[in-house]
């Protein structure tokens, strides 16, 4: 029977959790004022404000303490935030929570950054197994469905507590109220032990990455949810209105070539395919899963190639196409998407951030995606300018340089790789040089007729040299990515040539898959593990797939951590620079709003955090290159 109780006092409090190590804690929250009809206001750190909190120090027990319920007694609001800031930030207690990212972001709201030790018993979940090669996901980890499947009891839910009311107009002294409110941290501290008691006997290193890594994280992860990023909505409005008679002027012209044919958002209609297929009988250059005719970006790519041979007349409706899509993917997703995610109460956009969404590790963003902004070169309309600092703040941004080719280097122990690298050297230079048979100066010598195409074929090998190279992968990486052409021969030499230059890589990926195959799984240098039992499959393409993923999530996966180490490293010094705010995390880069006159505190503390040494073994340097701007998409470069 559970021993759950309601308390006013921080005495009382306090006298509950003693000299307890281990703490679970759970806010419940309400909306404000001018929100209450609005649905999902309470989950909005914007919008809401913090109506209770439990804590929980040993199973079956745990007390609720009413913050600001209108029906009942609450506790003197200023001693408790004393306490609770006193509480957050000890670095003797582990703090648990069930999705610590939410704590994190309703702590911003009285200017508590939360402090390890943490540990995250959603994280914890995503990283046990739920199946002999499936890890959880988000959607099996929720408290209610792990309380049932691994404490066998059915929580209440939200709806049944509240019966259609907010939580703050529940009576904070009703045994209901209590219960639901101790619940949460009780099998919050379950779940600790029940996960921690997992990992001891399956998988010690992943509890080393939900206590070390990915809880911290995760509270890193809820400050930028509740920071949000400064947006210019005028600007955005302004590009909108531009978008609209671009796509405008561009269906005309497209009118003028076939007709009053539909084309859609997309050009992707089945009356239009009909039209390129059947009406003008033009030759099927892919076809998609389900084998019906492609309509890709690749394929107005091929049918344009083939049209200027043969049909010329044809060839500007693929380049129209082209041009609208871009269009229509700028306004739809980067202007109409991003607008529709505006915070009325603040103003900003606050993504959602997932610190394990993915296979690797790596973090990812969704409502609006954010990590999707276009780069200055694909980017007309200059997206990357909607982000602007507010008035007398910077936009300031760190990204790791080459970090994942860095970490190939680490893994496969290639002398020249390393050497390149331990010397500030350029691995561009480098695989051109090994590539193309040329010397270490020649392929830095801007002035040559081949530097250019040299350089640009050299980085697309780059990218792709530690997770396995094919022929005909590469020529369609180098045309479609580059607009670099390569007949298969070539790219059979290009690929020869790195395997002669790079002696040790080639081991590595063999040994690597070949560990693989023996184990049914990779792992990244700290050990995040990611099963791969089709590595052994019959199937060609799904044994291929492995064989990528057991080279990709050793490297991909290992800068990612990487990342997250320096993620926590931000996170303790926080407090102490509260004027530091993130806001954005795009793959190897940290993004955040400071003052116009910390830029050099703020670049000298994030870049220390970036480059130290993320673990013993690793022995390559790593470079945290750093911009500012009053915009994000023009963020000028910092001499060093």
């Amino acid at each position: 029977m559970e021993n759950y109780r309601c308390v006013t006092s921080v005495q009382e409090i306090q006298q509950y959790i003693g000299d307890a190590a281990v703490v679970a804690f759970d806010y419940e929250t309400a909306p404000n004022e001018p929100y209450r009809m609005e649905e999902k206001a309470a989950l909005d750190p914007q919008k809401n404000h913090m109506t209770g909190c439990s804590f929980s120090v040993k199973e079956h027990t745990g007390i609720y303490v009413p913050v600001a319920h209108r029906v009942g007694e609450n506790i003197e609001l200023t001693s408790f935030l004393q306490f609770l800031r006193t509480f957050l930030t000890d670095k003797c207690i582990v703090k648990v929570a069930h999705n610590i990212a939410f704590e994190s972001a309703i702590s911003c709201q009285q200017d508590i950054i939360i402090q390890p030790p943490v540990y995250d018993t959603i994280c914890a979940a995503q990283m046990t197994l739920k199946s002999n090669y499936a890890f959880r996901k988000l959607a099996d980890s929720g408290l209610k469905k792990l309380a049932e499947e691994l404490c066998h009891e059915r929580l209440p839910t939200f709806s049944d507590v509240t019966n259609g009311r907010h939580f703050d107009e529940l009576d904070a002294q009703d045994m209901e109220t209590i219960r639901y409110g101790c619940a949460d941290s009780d099998f919050a501290l379950r779940l600790y032990h029940i996960f921690n008691n997992w990992f001891d006997r399956f998988l010690p290193k992943h509890r080393y990455l939900v206590e070390e890594i990915e809880s911290p994280a995760a509270v890193y992860l809820g400050l930028m949810k509740y920071n949000g990023v400064p947006v210019n909505a005028d600007l955005m409005k302004v590009r909108q209105q531009e978008a609209e008679q671009q796509m405008q002027r561009i269906r005309n012209e497209i009118t003028m070539l076939i007709g009053d044919i539909s084309i859609g958002a997309n050009c992707s209609t089945k009356a239009f395919k009909e039209y390129l297929y059947q009406t003008l009988q033009l030759p099927v250059m892919k076809v998609t899963a389900s084998n019906r005719e492609a309509a890709d970006d690749a394929t107005m790519i091929l049918l344009k190639e083939w049209c200027d041979a043969n049909r010329p007349e044809l060839s500007p409706l693929f380049t129209l196409v082209q041009e609208y899509r871009k269009w229509s993917k700028i306004k739809s997703t980067y202007i109409d998407g991003y607008l529709k995610f505006r915070n009325a109460a603040t103003g900003r956009i606050h993504p959602d951030f997932f610190a394990l969404s993915t296979e690797t590790g790596r973090m990812n963003c969704r409502n609006p995606n954010l990590q999707n902004c276009p780069r200055k070169s694909n980017d007309p309309i200059g997206v990357r300018n909607f982000i602007q600092a507010s008035e007398n703040h910077l936009i300031l941004s760190l990204d790791f340089s080459q970090i994942e080719l860095r970490v190939g280097a680490f893994y496969c122990r290639d002398k020249t790789m390393m050497e390149t690298y331990q010397n500030g050297g350029d691995i561009h230079a480098a695989t051109t040089s090994v590539i193309f048979g040329c010397t270490y100066a020649e392929t830095q010598n801007k002035h040559r007729p081949e530097y250019k195409e040299q350089r640009t074929i050299a980085k697309n090998v780059n990218f792709g040299t530690f997770y396995g190279l094919f022929p005909k992968g590469l020529q369609s990486t180098l045309k479609f990515k580059a607009g670099v052409e390569k007949s298969i021969p070539e790219c059979e030499e290009i690929i020869r040539n790195l395997k002669a230059g790079y002696p040790a890589l080639t081991v590595w990926q063999n040994e690597t898959k070949m560990i693989a195959k023996q184990k049914l799984y990779t792992e990244t240098w700290l050990g995040r593990r990611r099963y791969l039992p089709n590595i052994r499959s019959d199937n060609w393409g799904l044994q291929s797939f492995a064989e990528r993923c057991a080279l990709n999530t050793p490297i991909q996966g290992t800068a990612a951590d990487i990342l997250k180490l320096a993620i926590v490293r931000i996170l303790e010094g926080l407090p102490s620079r509260p004027w530091l705010r993130p806001i954005l995390q795009i793959h190897d880069e940290l993004t955040f709003l400071i003052p116009k006159d910390r830029l050099q505190e703020a670049v000298a503390f994030v870049k220390g955090c970036m480059e130290q040494q993320p673990f013993p073994e690793f022995d390559l340097p790593l470079v945290a290159e750093a911009s500012a701007g009053e915009s994000f998409g023009n963020l000028e470069e910092l001499e060093e």
